[in-house]
């Protein structure tokens, strides 16, 4: 069998399924090769600052490294900003939902959310709320979205820092990408973890 029989998903029978389900299985396998190689494609994107993208998302992850910060956090800063090449107006929840199935429930809102947060920093220079995040007061994970932009993504603009290179963080990304999705232990809703340890 080289490929399904049907042409309407609700024609597909159990030979059919049984067939696909390895195939996708294997092509999710791939998930943290792909995001590997998309992360390089942030060389080509939004000009205009000092370093490209992919320097921004290598200064990020290195500054969470050097703080002492956990893989999740880790991996969370090196890709919080993927969603530029294909979501450009919602970059951060696109990031997010790539995240979710693998990484705490705390790193995968502070992604979300990091767009939000971040119009502090300049949000009253171009016409827009520079204190959307108070809409977050009170949220058990709005400290730690407010240090990560602070500590790791406003600050990562930088061309004289020294990012660690990509290659540094491939079996981070693959450690990440190879857990099982939605496992409650890794997602641990309500869980904290410090953003330093240092």
């Amino acid at each position: 069998m080289d490929t399904v029989k049907f042409t309407a998903m609700k024609d597909g029978d159990k030979e059919d399924y049984e067939f696909l389900h390895p195939l996708e299985v294997e092509y999710a396998s791939g998930t943290a090769d792909r995001l590997l190689k998309a992360l390089v494609t942030l060389d080509e994107s939004l000009s205009g600052y000092q370093i490209t993208r992919l320097g921004h998302s290598l200064q990020s992850a290195s500054r969470a490294e050097r703080d002492g910060a956990d893989t999740d956090w880790i991996v969370s800063a090196l890709l919080h900003d993927i969603g530029d090449i294909f979501a450009p107006y919602n970059h951060d929840e696109y990031a997010a939902t790539i995240l979710r199935p693998f990484v705490r429930e705390q790193c995968a809102w502070v992604v979300e959310k990091h767009g939000d947060f971040q119009l502090l920093y300049f949000g009253h220079h171009v016409g827009a709320d520079q204190h959307k995040r108070d809409q977050y007061k009170g949220h058990k994970y709005f400290d730690d979205c407010a240090e990560f932009c602070e500590r790791w993504d406003q600050s990562s603009f930088d061309p004289d820092y020294d990012p660690l290179p990509l290659d540094h963080f491939e079996a981070r990304v693959h450690e990440v990408f190879a857990r099982q999705p939605y496992d409650p232990d890794i997602l641990r809703p309500g869980h904290r973890e410090p953003l330093t340890r240092h």
